[in-house]
This record gives C-alpha cells, sequence and structure tokens, in this order.
C-alpha cells in the first residue's frame, strides 16, 4: 500500500496539475498602498483618528458690556504680631463709551479677589454723563474732591485732551472735545479719578 500512496501524491503535485488550479482560481492583486496600510485597532489607527469630543470648537468668549482699566494698584503691609501681613488695593475704572462710567475701589489678600471687589464696587456706583450731539459736556465744571481739585472745559474740536487718571475716565465715559486740569499737586490716582467723577455729576443737560 506504501508505494501507491507515495504515487498518488506525485502525480497530484505535477506542474501542470498546479497550473491547471492557479488558472482556475485567480488571486487579485493587492495594491502597494493596501499592503502599508496599518491594521484596524492597531497603533498607526490611533494617530489617525478624530480628536475628541466630535470636533466641537469652543464657541467665542462673548465680550463683556463695559470695558475696565485698572489705574493704580498698591500693595499695604501691615506690622503684626507673626510678622508683616500685606494685602492689595486696587481702582478700576469701567464704562460702555457711551455715557455710563463709574470708579471702584478693591482690598483683598489676593489680586483676583481684589479686582473682583474694586469691578462690583465700579458697577454699583455707575452713573450716566450728560453730553452733546459730538460728545462733548454742556459746560464748563470744576470740583474737589480730598486734596484733588479738577476742571473740565469744552473744546470744540480738540479732541480728548487730559492725562493721568482723568483720561481714563473720560474716556471711558465716552467724553471727547474737552480740555481739563488738574489744578492741585497730588498724583494720587484715586482722588483724581472721584473728583473727575464729582465734576460730571454736576452736569446739566444741555
Amino acid at each position: 500500500m506504501e508505494p501507491e500512496i507515495i504515487e498518488e501524491v506525485a502525480v497530484a503535485t505535477t506542474p501542470e496539475v498546479v497550473e491547471a488550479v492557479a488558472e482556475a482560481t485567480p488571486v487579485e492583486a493587492v495594491p502597494a498602498e493596501a499592503a502599508r496600510a496599518p491594521r484596524a485597532g492597531g497603533r498607526g489607527a490611533m494617530r489617525g483618528r478624530a480628536p475628541r469630543g466630535g470636533g466641537r470648537g469652543r464657541a467665542p468668549r462673548e465680550r463683556g458690556e463695559f470695558d475696565q482699566v485698572t489705574i493704580d494698584v498698591r500693595r499695604v503691609a501691615r506690622v503684626m504680631a507673626g510678622g508683616r501681613r500685606f494685602n492689595f488695593s486696587l481702582v478700576i475704572v469701567i464704562g460702555d463709551k457711551k455715557g455710563r462710567v463709574g470708579v471702584g475701589l478693591g482690598k483683598a489678600a489676593d489680586t483676583a479677589l481684589a479686582i473682583d471687589k474694586a469691578t462690583r464696587d465700579a458697577k454699583k456706583h455707575l452713573f450716566t454723563v450728560p453730553r452733546t450731539k459730538s460728545g462733548s459736556i454742556p459746560h464748563q465744571v470744576e470740583a474737589k474732591y480730598s486734596s484733588s481739585v479738577v476742571e473740565i472745559i469744552p473744546s470744540k474740536g480738540r479732541g480728548l485732551v487730559a492725562g493721568s487718571a482723568m483720561r481714563t475716565v473720560l474716556d471711558l465715559a465716552g467724553v471727547t472735545d474737552v480740555v481739563t486740569k488738574i489744578h492741585s499737586r497730588t498724583k494720587n490716582k484715586l482722588t483724581i479719578a472721584r473728583a473727575t467723577v464729582a465734576a460730571l455729576k454736576k452736569l446739566r443737560s444741555a
């Protein structure tokens, strides 16, 4: 029996039989790109996957109703039994440049908390400035607050001529075509800003 089995195997694997089988079941050619493509679930598939979150982009941050400017920052030290304790004092001016403006003061051990307090204080003290059609003020006005004495004079076509904290307050209030003067020697920006507010509150509607 053994010689017969060997002979049948040899006949089945002759070149003619192999060629006939190849013609009956042709093999499709595989492109080179597909051959090099990574398997699903492999490390290469992780690199090309979409970003997390379904492609959601963050919505643009909406701009607040008021612009705010910090005009003065002070670090105040208190001498305690265990050493010095530091606090921060900030003065912030907010306004919409359409006639509404406010000045606020905030004090805290952290700058972020002091800014938050000053912003809330400024919003509490918001008021509307009476302006002319050109953005100027109806008439000349002068005011005193603490050691600061300021004067605001309307001047057509001059723009905003001011310095120190007065410029910040008038700019955020949307006031233009005025000339300002500081008649005191103080450099305290808080008192200058509050003197400017006191002067603007004296204005009568045009």
